[in-house]
């Protein structure tokens, strides 16, 4: 019985020994939501409460992972400074539905175990990035949605606030101006001439009456992460579309959508127009031209957002980050808040298309 004790002992040694230590490639990305973001738009004021609401999620989130946290936690802390921010498209800031209501989705996925969590139109939920988490973990789902999962999250006791809490001036005289002229949001928008055609009397807007303008912006905020145990996570949270009806859910709690992680390729968030990162299934097809094309985090992310996205009218970026601590962030729209921070503690916050990573 000793002998096989011993044997024991020194195979789990040896297996400790030998496990990898990825603390010199914990990694952290964010984004805030793509769209036509430019100089012109952007008062000094303003980007620069962008940018320090960025910076915050970077380092609170770094400070996870530098401290030995797992990229789970790292991507939940991160994605609650946007969330609890008015500025972004979640939590908040979400905007509103034709209803008057606030309705968010999240999502998040464990690139080590393929375990994903999500929840879709949620109006109760403070930091939807934690009901998803809650389904993921405590759940044997993927995917709730409406009051069943708000329900779910408080029995779970999550912090469940009034759907006041996320009333914001800003985003209801969005939703004030979207029904006056008919028109449906893609996500938060600002100073549109003019979004989307005025809509048939179904109340659907077609996809070919889809206009982009100055001013159009995706406010979904997500986080990928690496921490010291090699694993990956992504994560997504957002309020969809201005003016939303007939329960419209987007891509961000779509895994495979607009979330996945898999510790052998890569782990993606993506914001943008969510019908056709649905369709083009956009973060799952950065994973398989990764693994059955072999081509690197931004081969892959490039492939799908600059190109294919492109040739089938679809707008937005991703950010996406591999296990050696690689990353891209594509976007092929005019600009997207955006963020990293690598093991070294060295960071950098972009939000033009000619701001690049040094």
């Amino acid at each position: 019985m000793k002998l096989i004790s011993s044997i024991f002992i020194f195979f789990l040694f040896i297996q400790t020994s030998f496990a990898q230590d990825y603390s010199d490639k914990i990694t952290l990305v964010i984004h805030g939501g793509a769209g036509t973001i430019t100089r012109a738009n952007m008062t000094p004021e303003k980007e620069k409460a962008y940018r320090e609401v960025l910076n915050i999620a970077l380092q609170k989130g770094y400070a996870v992972l530098k401290q030995g946290g797992t990229s789970e936690k790292a991507v939940e802390t991160a994605i609650m400074v946007m969330e609890d921010s008015p500025l972004f498209n979640a939590g908040k800031g979400a905007v509103f539905t034709n209803e008057g209501k606030n309705e968010m989705d999240a999502a998040i996925m464990d690139g080590k175990t393929l375990k994903a969590g999500a929840i879709a139109g949620v109006t109760t939920i403070k930091n939807p990035i934690r009901g998803a988490i809650a389904v993921m973990e405590k759940s044997p789902h993927v995917l709730m949605a409406g009051k069943g999962a708000d329900l779910f999250a408080k029995e779970q006791g999550l912090e469940i606030v009034d759907p006041s809490y996320f009333y914001t001036e800003a985003r209801y005289k969005a939703l004030l101006k979207a029904k006056e002229e008919e028109k449906i949001e893609l996500d938060h928008t600002e100073n549109t001439k003019k979004e989307i055609q005025k809509k048939p009397k179904t109340g659907f807007a077609k996809e070919e009456d889809l206009i982009f303008t100055e001013g159009k912006k995706y406010g979904t905020v997500g986080c990928v992460a690496l921490d010291k145990f090699g694993n990956l996570t992504a994560g997504t949270s957002t309020g969809g579309m201005t003016n939303k009806r007939y329960g419209r859910i987007g891509d961000a709690p779509i895994i495979g959508a607009g979330t996945y992680a898999n510790n052998s390729t890569c782990a993606v968030s993506a914001t943008g127009h969510g019908e056709f990162f649905i369709r083009s299934v956009v973060a799952f097809d950065i994973s398989a031209l990764m693994e059955y094309k072999g081509l690197s985090v931004k081969d892959a992310s490039d492939e799908v957002v600059m190109k294919k996205l492109v040739e089938r009218g679809g707008e937005g970026g991703v950010i996406a980050l591999d296990r050696n601590g690689n990353f891209a962030m594509p976007f092929n729209s005019e600009g997207m808040y955006r963020g990293y921070i690598k093991a070294d503690g060295k960071s950098e916050v972009m939000i033009y298309k000619d701001e690049v990573k040094k």
